[in-house]
């Protein structure tokens, strides 16, 4: 069950309905975050919630069956909307465009990627300071202060920042540099990263594992929720398949089953989802129209020599071409 607690409950309110959550044979966490005050109850005994739900101090009280009780849709009426200031949010019926290299190279490079996205009214930029790599021999990022020049840059241009946190101690550095924690594939199980990013108040986006189940992802969000924030994200980009025509298989169909099971927004990433320059447009396409908040996806101004990821990178004029094409498609989609 998920018990929402009123703003002004007492501590005498609260304990008695955690006392009647025990004498049910459930056990009882509560969970506070940026937006209100919760109690989750595990537990398999059939009971009448009218025998809490009267209660002194209770908001409302639901059944939820899922294991990942504060991410599901089945208890919240309102579709969660990640607000990032200066009339910038990320909400179910939208579509969220974020856009920028793989790695944030050179201060040239940020300008001339800012300038692309001021032109297309693109207000998050993507780009990676910390960058997990396969061979220890690659381009790793230029850290905490690529990170600063980086967000003088945006800060500037009145573009928001989401970017990639590898580890727990990472978060406090980066906190006054970033509007998006993003939480990639190879960490979506870091569940100490998860837990520590659930007492910060900046947005969260997770990425699906490399090989996640949707269950998976949704539980990495639960981590994050129950630990104190609920400013989530998730992101479908593809996984680990056995087909190798493409660097990872994307799951469209997990677009349409997380906006179902789950009241956050979900992110498609095609350039991660199919790897193949020339296939990033139709795929993203595609995820549109499956129904994505968003699409976050990869830019460069000279693809063929980026330092990561040139194989699935559009070039400027690729990615105003697209741009024009997902508004269009998101048209259609609101049409129908």
């Amino acid at each position: 069950m998920l018990i929402q607690l009123k703003d002004n409950i007492t501590s005498d309110d609260k304990n008695q309905i955690i006392d009647k959550i025990a004498g049910l044979k459930y056990k009882s966490t509560e969970v506070k975050t940026q937006k209100g005050n919760y109690l989750v109850g595990i537990g398999k005994k059939d009971f009448d919630i009218r025998d809490i739900g009267h209660m002194p101090g209770i908001a409302d009280i639901h059944i939820v069956s899922d294991d990942y009780k504060l991410v599901s849709r089945k208890w919240k009426v309102k579709p969660t909307v990640i607000d990032l200031g200066d009339g910038v949010t990320i909400e179910e019926g939208g579509m969220a465009l974020m856009a920028g290299p793989c790695s944030i190279e050179s201060e040239e490079q940020i300008e001339k990627t800012i300038a692309h996205l001021v032109e297309n009214n693109i207000r998050i930029m993507r780009g990676g300071v910390y960058k997990p790599r396969s061979s220890p021999y690659s381009f790793r990022g230029l850290g905490i202060d690529g990170l600063k020049m980086w967000y003088k840059a945006t800060r500037e241009a009145g573009i928001k920042i989401i970017t990639e946190v590898m580890q727990v101690s990472q978060i406090e550095e980066m906190y006054d540099y970033v509007d998006v924690y993003q939480v990639g594939a190879r960490n979506t199980q870091n569940f100490n990263l998860l837990d520590e990013l659930g007492k910060v108040d900046r947005p969260v986006l997770i990425k699906r594992g490399i090989s996640g189940t949707i269950e998976e992802l949704l539980s990495s969000a639960e981590y994050v929720f129950s630990a104190g924030n609920e400013n989530l994200m998730l992101c479908e980009r593809g996984i680990r398949t056995y087909e190798r025509a493409s660097r990872n298989t994307m799951d469209i169909n997990a677009i349409a089953i997380l906006k179902e099971k789950s009241h956050l927004p979900v992110i498609a990433d095609p350039s991660h989802g199919i790897g193949i320059r020339d296939f990033v447009e139709p795929v993203a396409l595609a995820c549109i129209m499956a129904g994505a908040d968003g699409v976050i996806y990869e830019t460069h101004e000279k693809p063929e020599e980026a330092y990561s990821d040139g194989q699935q990178t559009l070039n400027f004029d690729e990615s105003s071409k697209l741009i024009g094409k997902m508004r269009k498609v998101f048209e259609l989609r609101e049409e129908m």
